[in-house]
C-alpha cells in the first residue's frame, strides 16, 4: 500500500478545497459588509469628515474581493496540506481572524463604534500576522498569499484611526438621530 499521494491527487485535493472555501469566504466577507450597511449610502457614514488618504469608494469593493479570494486560496492551500503538523493550529488561528474581520464592519459601520472597531482590527492585525507566520510553516506560498492583506489591513487600521481623529463626536452616535439629512 502506497500511502504518498501523487502530484496529481494533490493538484486535486487542492482544487476540491478552493472550489468551496473561496466562495464561502468571499460570500461571507460580502454578507458582513452588507449587513452592517458598510461603506457610502450609510448615513451616519456619509456624515462622517474622510481623511485626505481615503480612496475611492469602489477601491474597497475591488480590493477586498481580490484579498477573500487570495484568502480562500491560502486557506486552501493549507487545508489541502493533509497531515502536515501544526495544520489545524494554522486553520483555527485563521478561523479566529477572519471572525474578527467579519466583526469589524458591523462595529465600525453597523454600531458606530470607532473607538471598538480600531480595538478590533488592532487585534486583527496581530492575529493575521500569526497566521502568516504559522501557514508559513506549512506551506511558505500560502502565507506569501496573505501578505497583500496584511498590509490593507494595516492601511485599514490607519484609517480608523484617523476616521476616529477626525470626528470624535460621531464615535458611538445612535443610528437615524446621529445625522439629520435636509433636501433643498
Amino acid at each position: 500500500m502506497n500511502l504518498i499521494a501523487s502530484s496529481g491527487q494533490l493538484r486535486a485535493s487542492l482544487l476540491r478545497w478552493a472550489l468551496v472555501l473561496v466562495p464561502l469566504v468571499v460570500l461571507m466577507g460580502f454578507v458582513s459588509g452588507r449587513m452592517a450597511q458598510s461603506g457610502p449610502g450609510n448615513p451616519w457614514f456619509d456624515a462622517l469628515v474622510k481623511p485626505g488618504i481615503y480612496p475611492p469608494p469602489i477601491t474597497f469593493a475591488v480590493v477586498w474581493t481580490l484579498l477573500y479570494v487570495l484568502m480562500g486560496i491560502s486557506l486552501a492551500m493549507i487545508c489541502a496540506a493533509r497531515g502536515a503538523r501544526g495544520r489545524v493550529l494554522a486553520v483555527t488561528v485563521f478561523a479566529v481572524q477572519f471572525a474578527l474581520n467579519l466583526a469589524w464592519s458591523p462595529v465600525f459601520f453597523g454600531a458606530h463604534q470607532m473607538t471598538s472597531a480600531l480595538i478590533v482590527i488592532g487585534v486583527l492585525d496581530l492575529a493575521v500576522v500569526l497566521t502568516i507566520a504559522l501557514f508559513a510553516r506549512i506551506r511558505p506560498v500560502a502565507a506569501l498569499l496573505l501578505v497583500p492583506y496584511l498590509v490593507w489591513i494595516c492601511f485599514a487600521t490607519y484609517l480608523n484611526y484617523a476616521f476616529l481623529q477626525a470626528n470624535p463626536a460621531l464615535d458611538g452616535a445612535e443610528g437615524p438621530r446621529a445625522v439629520e439629512r435636509f433636501e433643498i
